[in-house]
């Protein structure tokens, strides 16, 4: 005989497991493999002869291939199933790039004109290439790095900037009175643009948050500031390294600071002005 209340399964409601909700496995949702305690975001879901799998890419660039079993994932804490996403019916939205431009499918890079961008240093350089490689491959402007800006006016009597070669310069901690701002004053012209964002490095314009920190530590002067932010983060002594950790959290512009996304853009229109 059957409970009215408890139905085919007797076990009590208080006694019953709560349902597990499934969850599609869309590309770039984060979550957490409960056996291994592997996290990372959904880069792709494959059905194999074993039966469906995800693959998950941490932060800093590791992939792994996990089964989709049931409750085998947690998000955002609570245990789930993940499901290959249906596939949809309705037209899929742009692709857009790192920078949030609308993608161009299929496009070549444009043979490099003569206006270039320069910033101060590699890691500036790494950063814009992360974000905006693809606008600046289509738009096919070069940038390059000067190893601080001292040197930037003899780099511009060099260059020759005209109305088809502009040159846009990008500093670091380019704030009024400084030295950096002296320098800006005497190159700036009609077909040169210096910018610049507040930060001491260009660390600082990868948001604390993106990095898995609550904000970049203080270094006091006459510390190197990178040194003293890998101490003050218990970091290894290795600024290589821990740029490397930094820019691998990196993977669109929501990740950087609008003081630096700004003055990015403002400088490849600057330098494709008119063409």
């Amino acid at each position: 005989m059957r409970s009215r209340e408890y139905g085919p399964d007797l076990t009590p409601p208080w006694k019953r497991s709560a349902p597990v909700p499934e969850v599609p496995a869309e590309a770039g949702l984060v979550v957490e493999e409960t056996t291994t305690g592997f996290c990372g975001a959904v880069v792709r879901c494959e059905k194999t002869a074993q039966g469906p799998t995800v693959t998950l890419e941490d932060r800093f660039g590791k992939c792994r291939v996990f089964p989709m079993e049931p409750r085998g994932f947690l998000l955002e804490g609570r245990v789930v199933t993940l499901v290959r996403p249906a596939a949809s019916s309705a037209p899929a939205g742009p692709v857009r790039t790192a920078s949030g431009s609308i993608a161009v499918p299929g496009a070549r890079a444009r043979v490099a004109r003569a206006g270039r961008i320069y910033v101060e240093g590699r890691h500036d350089a790494e950063l814009v290439e992360r974000v905006w490689g693809d606008d600046l491959r289509i738009e096919g402007v070069v940038v390059e790095y000067l190893e601080g800006v001292d040197d930037l006016p003899a780099l511009v009597r060099f260059f020759g900037p005209g109305p088809d070669a502009r040159l846009g310069v990008l500093v670091d901690h380019l704030v009024p009175g400084s030295k950096e701002s002296r320098i800006a004053a005497e190159v700036t012209g009609e077909h040169v643009l210096v910018v610049g964002h507040p930060y001491v490095d260009v660390w600082e314009a990868v948001k604390p948050s993106s990095v898995g920190i609550p904000e970049w530590p203080r270094v006091p002067r006459g510390l190197d500031w990178k040194t003293g932010v890998c101490e003050a983060l218990g970091w290894p002594a290795n600024t290589g390294a821990a740029w490397q950790r930094i820019l691998s959290r990196v993977r669109s512009y929501k990740d950087l600071e609008p003081a630096l996304l700004g003055r990015v853009e403002e400088l490849i229109d600057f330098v494709t002005a008119g063409t």
